[in-house]
């Protein structure tokens, strides 16, 4: 049996084969409480009339896909 590293090497050639490439992120962790503090402070600074303009946005960006899916 390959080793581990030639297993890894292995799959990523046939992934590029598909048009696939491997990517690795770092992000904060949601779970904790400093980070959920600051996207709660960053949260309450936001204007609710801009909001609802995104949302509105959002929603008719969404419905314009879903139609195009039944094509």
């Amino acid at each position: 049996m390959a080793n581990t590293a030639e297993r890894m090497k292995a799959m990523r050639q046939r992934r590029r084969a598909q048009g696939l490439r491997e990517l690795s992120m770092v992000i904060s962790d949601a779970r904790d409480p400093a980070f959920r503090r600051h996207v709660a402070q960053e949260v309450s600074r936001l204007d609710p009339s801009l909001e609802g303009e995104a949302m509105r946005w959002i929603e008719g960006v969404s419905l314009f896909d879903e139609s195009d899916a039944t094509r």
